[in-house]
């Protein structure tokens, strides 16, 4: 009997070793591509992204907390680390550089994401190159001069501000607008490529036969806050309507101006194309108290409840934005890049891997991408890309803008910024 309990024990202790061998075993494959950061246990590396906060920029940071999702917190044992700069990030611009930069003083860190780019973020890559050259710097939505970003940055990518120039026009007057009005302030004037788009559109509509309005709206990041900017923006644009007419088209450069101004665009039954970063969830959902936490992260889903409420609000047919989020789909776009030169040492300035990164996210979005070219010396950046998607407007659908072709002229635009700095400010 004895014999027999010693046998049963000694099979019991081997069975144990057995289970406890296949757990710990290591010579399985890993997972190909993307799919490796995705398994459990502690992450071989970290991707750090650094966003403005909900009231700034919630479409990128609903991105990184999706990828905190996906792949982990780093501060878990994932792989995604995540923080925000200041809301008034131009005041606190050596807040936002060591935010950044301390993304860097992990010793797993390999890439650092910062959407949107504000002013400080070429500074902040500039000192983790000197420090850290080995980790892959990528800036979304630049806000500061292209040529020193792409200098800096391994790539960047921003909305196509070139064509959307010629194209949001071209969307306004097929929805029947008749007068086009941009809102913006001196220190967007200041960016390049916002300047240029306004240069665009203000040229698009003497071609396209639309009256062009330039109107200033406070800046957020200044004294008045984000609730000043958008109290000016829900007091005035009943006036504005009042004044051009409801055949009137209204663009906003600010993310923070957004939410108001599609409010008081819809009950004053004018136009509105599409936001400065388009998305459905981009002042949609404030402006007319939808609910999507059900859907969140269903693309489809959001745009539909989206389509329905504006509908509802009176915007049908005369309000739009894209299906997909620029925001959103640039910052998981950008992981997956980063994770594929990581891991597989692809290279981050393919364009046809760029836009497979983008597209891989967002299905039935029809996505195209350029190289930045430089207006001073017509040099094409390669490692800058800008994209853009067809605008989608609510009770219609696709416009189709994809397939407007921007005439050269556009292309080649230069502006003078002293000259419209000038006139924004009057």
């Amino acid at each position: 009997m004895k014999k027999l309990k010693r046998i049963l024990s000694l099979t019991l202790i081997l069975a144990m070793m057995f289970t406890l061998a296949a757990c710990g075993k290591t010579d399985e494959p890993a997972n190909s591509g993307n799919e490796a950061a995705k398994t459990e246990g502690e992450a071989e590396y970290h991707i750090g992204i650094v966003t403005g906060t909900v009231s700034q920029s919630e479409d990128e940071l609903r991105a990184a907390e999706k990828l905190q999702e996906i792949y982990g917190d780093a501060a878990e044992g994932g792989m995604i680390a995540h923080d925000t700069y200041p809301d008034n990030f131009m005041a606190e611009q050596e807040t936002t550089i060591s935010k950044i930069t301390a993304m860097a003083e992990d010793p797993l860190m390999k890439a650092i994401i910062v959407n949107q780019s504000v002013p400080g973020t070429t500074a902040a890559f500039e000192q983790i190159r000197a420090n850290y050259p080995d980790i892959k710097l990528i800036a979304l939505i630049p806000q500061e001069d292209p040529a020193m970003v792409g200098d800096v940055a391994d790539i960047a990518i921003d909305a196509d501000n070139v064509s959307r120039g010629y194209r949001i026009i071209a969307a306004a007057k097929e929805m029947g607008a008749t007068k086009f009005v941009h809102i913006s302030f001196p220190r967007h004037m200041s960016i390049e490529l916002l300047a240029l788009r306004r240069a665009i559109m203000e040229e698009a509509c003497k071609e396209l036969g639309v009256e062009f309005i330039a109107e200033t709206a406070p800046d957020p990041t200044s004294d008045v806050g984000i609730p000043g900017a958008q109290q000016f923006i829900a007091e005035n644009v009943p006036n504005w309507i009042s004044k051009y007419g409801k055949d009137t088209a209204f663009f906003c450069t600010n993310d923070a101006h957004t939410e108001p101004l599609l409010r008081e665009v819809a009950a004053g039954g004018a136009i509105f194309v599409e936001q400065d970063l388009p998305s459905p969830i981009m002042g949609y959902p404030g402006a007319f108290s939808i609910d999507l936490k059900e859907e969140a992260g269903d693309w489809p889903a959001i745009n539909a409840k989206v389509e329905e409420a504006v509908i509802e609000a009176g915007g049908n047919e005369r309000m739009g934005s894209w299906a997909y989020s620029l925001g959103y789909s640039i910052t998981l776009g950008a992981v997956d890049l980063a994770i594929d030169a990581i891991e597989n040492g692809t290279d981050l300035a393919d364009r046809d891997l760029v836009v497979e990164s983008i597209a891989k996210n967002t299905e039935g979005a029809n996505w195209m991408a350029t190289n930045y070219v430089d207006r001073g010396t017509g040099e094409e950046k390669p490692n800058y890309f800008l994209v853009s998607q067809d605008t989608y407007v609510y009770g219609k659908g696709y416009l189709g803008m994809d397939k407007v072709e921007v005439p050269e002229k556009y292309m080649n635009l230069n502006v003078d910024l002293d000259a419209l700095l000038e006139a924004e400010g009057e």
